[in-house]
């Protein structure tokens, strides 16, 4: 039983360590790079009658710029650009493009006082481009979407205030579009379940300055 207070104890100190990184007014910018595999789901006409199954593989960027606005928790704005090739059940290969802006919110669980668990939710809209075969012809297609997206990372820290981190998110987009081929008006939806693994690089810094160094100790 002692021995389980103490691994009990040293975890809920760890808990409590804070980092500066990520102190109240600190501000953090960066990217994150990720490629990742999907699955849709795509519904034609207005009772989705006809459906097809297509996967992709992704490759996406996501800049942002966020503030925190209490100790480990930032919010703020982000980008993300992603380009796909779409293989369709009938084997066509059709390139797919979004870009999406939204907010962002991001809380961090320190763990040590160079190492932080993070958990993140982001939402997003904005618009896709896609090329596609409809009704025997190539289609460009442009509409408008939405999207969200939810997981935790892990980021450690660096003595010049620069976070290396990896994030696991898991992120689900819906868009709908209206087309006419042959005289006949029809919808279609599509909806994207994805999940993702990144890579990225973000900087730490109060006002024009680089945030300070990481202390240990226990939070007021």
């Amino acid at each position: 039983m002692k021995k389980y207070g103490i691994i009990l104890a040293l975890l809920f100190c760890a808990g409590m360590l804070r980092a500066q990184y990520t102190d109240q007014g600190n501000f953090m910018i960066g990217a994150t790079f990720g490629l990742s595999a999907a699955n849709s789901k795509i519904s034609h006409g207005q009772n989705g009658q006809s459906q097809e199954n297509p996967t992709s593989t992704l490759f996406n960027i996501s800049p942002s710029l966020g503030y925190f606005a209490v100790d480990d928790l930032g919010i703020g704005i982000s980008m993300a650009y992603t380009l796909s090739r779409v293989r369709s059940s009938e084997g066509e290969k059709n390139e797919d493009s979004n870009l999406l802006f939204g907010p962002f919110a991001r809380y961090y669980l320190p763990l040590a006082s160079d190492m932080s668990l993070f958990f993140e939710g982001s939402f997003g809209f904005g618009n896709s481009r896609n090329d596609m075969q409809l009704g025997g012809q190539p289609q460009n297609i442009r509409t408008n979407m939405m999207a969200f997206g939810v997981g935790p990372g892990l980021t450690i820290f660096s003595t010049n205030a620069v976070g290396i981190e990896a994030l696991c998110k898991y992120n689900f987009s819906r868009s709908n579009f209206d087309t006419t081929i042959g005289g006949q008006s029809s919808q279609t939806t599509t909806r994207t379940n994805q999940f993702d693994f990144s890579v990225g690089l973000r900087l730490y810094f109060s006002g024009l300055q680089k945030a300070g160094p990481p202390r240990s100790g226990v939070r007021p």
